[in-house]
């Protein structure tokens, strides 16, 4: 199973507390995960394996919405920050869209988030 991790600035120590919180699950169960540049950088300094895409504002958002178009990547968790001002939103939008049109499960918080690692 494919699981994209992708975190606005504010919510990228929250995405890898997460992270270390389910490293058993994301281990046993073979999870790959996936992430835009800069997640995935935080992720790796954790010790997990992520294949990293650009960063979400330089196209990284859109290369993960194409995964999940192509039927490659099967739940996207993406830890937005509803506070902050994000000029690549209408990347994140057609994410989003994406996900609801391929059925794929979305978590945008930790506590969606914990739901859906739960459900696996």
């Amino acid at each position: 199973m494919e699981i994209a991790i992708i975190a606005h600035d504010g919510m990228k120590a929250e995405m890898v507390q997460f992270l270390n919180e389910h490293k058993d699950v994301l281990h046993q169960k073979s999870i790959k995960l996936i992430s835009t540049g800069t997640t995935g950088e935080k992720a790796e300094k954790a010790g997990f394996e992520v294949t990293k895409y650009l960063s979400g504002p330089i196209g990284g958002d859109a290369q993960i919405a194409g995964r999940v178009a192509e039927g490659k990547c099967q739940m996207v968790l993406f830890f937005r920050d509803p506070l902050a001002k994000h000029p690549h939103e209408p990347d994140i939008s057609m994410l989003m869209r994406l996900c609801d049109v391929h059925d794929v499960p979305l978590a945008t918080n930790p506590s969606t988030a914990e739901l859906l690692i739960k459900a696996i």
